[in-house]
């Protein structure tokens, strides 16, 4: 299975997020801006339940509810990205596998922090990052150098290069393939943990100019380790 094909899996599973009876009007617009990027439905509502007030994410498959928060507790700043916390915690927990969009490179940035940062907390097992262009390597060297001072197997992936820069203790497989081309991935395979594998695969779209991501990030095992298993079939990858 390529990269695309995992991404492909995953698109379509689209969730949404009710606003049952806001406060005010600005309350439905903070949020509509905040999941723009992501393939989350906002929707405004009433109801005489016990849910008025609340913001509620279910499943646009078979309407099942997944969380619901209290607008009353979103008078903080809301996260910027995956693993930050905030009032809507509950709800970011179950985007796990929905697909975003037209992430830039901060983004994304911000993004691949949360899964080097899983990598360095559980310090054993393997972590692959595909960073497309070699310039992109150059520029983290100094990460990942230290995250190969840690037990684990860090490997890397760029299209070919001839200034590909050497980093102790960390495999840097040059590809010249598409996928590689256009993807920015990073897998951790948990370290013998599967509550700690975590994966973010994005491909690029669009103007080359004005860089921007197609994708999404999760914490499923499986999931995981289909990418992880691919790259090790499909490049040779020593184990």
């Amino acid at each position: 299975m390529s990269l695309r094909a995992v991404i492909d899996t995953v698109e379509g599973r689209e969730k949404r997020l009710t606003v049952f009876d806001p406060p005010n009007d600005g309350a439905v617009a903070e949020l509509r801006e905040y999941f723009d990027s992501q393939a989350v439905r906002i929707r405004e509502g009433t109801t005489d339940s016990g849910l008025s007030g609340y913001v509620v994410l279910s499943d646009e498959r078979d309407d099942e509810v997944l969380a619901a928060v209290d607008l009353r507790h979103l008078d903080g700043d809301i996260a910027v990205g995956p693993g930050e916390q905030s009032a809507l915690a509950p709800i970011l927990e179950h985007l796990d596998g929905t697909t975003f969009t037209s992430y830039d490179i901060s983004r994304m940035m911000a993004a691949t922090r949360e899964m080097e940062d899983r990598a360095w907390r559980a310090g054993t097992g393997e972590l692959h990052a595909g960073f497309q262009r070699v310039d992109a390597i150059r520029a983290q060297k100094g990460v990942y150098e230290d995250l190969a001072t840690k037990d684990i197997d860090v490997h890397t992936y760029c299209a070919p290069s001839d200034d590909v820069p050497a980093i102790e203790d960390v495999s840097v497989h040059q590809e010249d393939t598409a996928e590689i081309r256009r993807s920015w991935f990073v897998a951790f395979d948990g370290g013998g943990d599967p509550a700690d594998a975590c994966l973010l695969l994005a491909e690029e779209r669009g103007d080359p100019e004005d860089r921007r991501f197609y994708g999404f990030w999760t914490y499923d095992p499986d999931t995981v380790a289909t990418v992880v298993d691919h790259l090790h079939e499909t490049y040779a990858v020593p184990a």
